[in-house]
């Protein structure tokens, strides 16, 4: 079948190039399908109401399990939590259309497990208090539904005051100086202001308290996608070869070893080994993202195992971690206590689980917040937190997959490291709660109980969806600004087909020089201002290696 080409022959071609066939219609290229471009956003709402079900049945199965009276209640808490969902679901369909629509379903549905296990053990600390004669505990569960409002609210603020992702880019130093304020501001504070079982990671304001290094972790990724865009050019810059891998010359360790700094002044200032792994890795991954470059990460990983042996030298907080973490039941009824009753629960979780109200969770110190995942270990055993964590992988992998169909480099480097801000953290948190790593006492995404985690993760949630409407938005709509609908006639660009093209079609600049943009080409975007850095396609190895 003959391909179609532009009016003067079969042949005809751009200048200088004979021979190359050149499409007279793009959209006769593409599928008749393609026409019209789907948003999915009844797929998003009919999850979401999936979601609330599982969690309304949830409820359901504790209360009874607890010999608790089943009451029109709990239908009343499901519609109340499948109303706030609605109403950002709304917030999506209005300011991010073309969104994925599988991330705050599957967000929402942690939200509401967390729940659902924050309140069985609120019922199991107020039997336990009612026991002894004690004064009824507060109800997290009420708390949490507060807060959960509270994180939809930033949602809908993210989506609806960021509505390109690219004019985050212009305040790439901007994030990371007030980044930098929050994870510092616990370390300056008054012991009384900051500090919670030995660690200095929390601001309290009376009653209230919140976690700044939460948000920070979203400033530092803007701040480094920015960051590594405007000066990619350092970090792929050829320096020494040695076992097959391209080292930076010394030089470009700079903003590396900044990075280090910080992470050690966290460790060491605020004894928060959580935050400072976070904080590192996150770094280390969007520089290999960035370059490509496996040696980075082996630079990363050598420096950092350098620092945090000399916090385990001098440190006391973490030495009382490694201690732990090499024998928990050395000192059961002491240091060991908290990590040998949450792997107790664990085992007596097993395969299946004892079943949701039916175990012993609260036996476990701090088990709605830094242990919540040996709670539902306990009543869902195996099989529960296998699903669990599978629903954070479709998070991350959504993240990711946005992160290759979108066509900036900023977007690319955004969505990757807000993807695996959240993958590292639920590794961090699993790790620590079964051993495999000392425990940190960082608490699970959307699971775990408090409020700034909740609200910070929300917003995360909000930056992908805004990247994962851009890499799924047709271009008619991005030129034109048109409402979404059936009439689009372009298919997303992250379905678009891939020309290919002759070698001899393409003039490779001498070095030094750039290919100048007119002012209204198609790449540009309201988050590129004009004299801005100039993008440039990810490319293999540079000049020199």
């Amino acid at each position: 079948m003959a391909r179609p080409t532009a009016p003067g022959g079969a042949g005809s071609g751009a200048p200088g190039a004979p021979g190359i066939e050149r499409p007279a219609d793009r959209t006769a290229l593409r599928p008749a399908v393609a026409a019209a471009v789907s948003t999915r956003r009844g797929v998003e709402l009919a999850l979401l109401a999936f979601a609330t079900v599982i969690t309304t049945g949830a409820l359901v199965l504790v209360e009874a399990n607890q010999e608790q009276e089943l009451t029109w209640a709990l239908l009343y808490l499901g519609a109340a939590y499948l109303g706030l969902l609605a109403a950002a679901h709304l917030a999506v369909r209005k300011f991010a259309p073309y969104a994925d629509p599988l991330v705050l379903p599957v967000a929402a549905l942690l939200n509401g497990i967390g729940l659902v296990m924050i309140h069985r053990i609120d019922l199991a600390r107020m039997a336990r208090a009612a026991s002894l004669g004690n004064e009824e505990p507060t109800q997290e569960a009420l708390r949490q539904v507060g807060w959960t409002a509270i994180g939809l609210v930033f949602f809908v603020g993210v989506l609806a005051l960021v509505p390109d992702h690219r004019t985050l880019s212009r305040y790439g130093y901007t994030t990371g100086f007030v980044g930098l304020i929050l994870l510092a501001l616990p370390a300056v504070l008054p012991a009384s202001l900051s500090e919670v079982n030995g660690a200095r990671i929390w601001i309290r304001l009376g009653p209230a308290s919140i976690q700044p290094g939460e948000f920070a972790k979203i400033l530092f990724v803007v701040f480094f996608a920015s960051f590594l865009v405007v000066k990619r050019d350092l970090f792929t810059t050829a320096g020494k070869h040695f076992l097959g891998m391209t080292f930076p010359r010394p030089r470009d360790l700079g903003p590396l070893l900044v990075a280090w700094g910080v992470a050690m002044a966290v460790l060491v200032f605020e004894s928060d080994l959580g935050t400072s792994l976070m904080f590192f890795g996150i770094v280390l991954v969007m520089l290999y993202v960035a370059t490509e470059r496996i040696s980075w990460v082996v630079i990363g990983l050598t420096i950092f195992g350098a620092g945090a042996f000399a916090a385990w030298t001098f440190v006391t907080r973490v030495q009382t971690r490694v201690f732990v973490w090499l024998d928990p039941f050395a000192d059961y009824d002491g240091r060991g206590f908290q990590v040998s009753q949450g792997l107790f629960g664990l085992a007596t979780g097993g395969i299946g689980g004892t079943g949701l109200g039916a175990g012993r969770p609260e036996l476990v110190p701090f088990a709605s917040t830094d242990f919540i995942f040996t709670s539902l270990g306990e009543e869902l055993g195996l099989v529960g937190i296998a699903a669990l964590l599978l629903l954070y992988c479709v998070l991350a992998t959504r993240a990711m997959r946005s992160a290759l169909a979108v066509r900036d480099t900023f977007g690319k480097l955004l969505a990757a490291g807000l993807g695996w801000a959240l993958a590292w953290q639920v590794f961090v948190v699993v790790g620590g709660v079964i051993n495999l790593i000392p425990n940190t006492g960082i608490t699970a995404p959307f699971v775990s109980y408090g409020g700034s985690s909740l609200v910070a993760n929300y917003a995360l949630v909000a930056l992908v969806l805004r990247v994962s409407n851009a890499a799924r938005q047709p271009a008619a709509d991005k030129r034109s600004g048109a409402a979404p609908g059936p009439q689009a006639p372009l298919a997303p660009l992250a379905e678009a087909s891939t020309e290919m093209v002759s070698r001899d079609q393409v003039r490779t600049p001498p070095h030094g020089e750039r290919h100048h943009q007119p002012a209204g080409h198609a790449g540009d975007g309201p988050g590129v201002a004009p004299g801005g850095p100039t993008e440039r396609a990810p490319r293999g190895r540079t000049r020199g290696e």
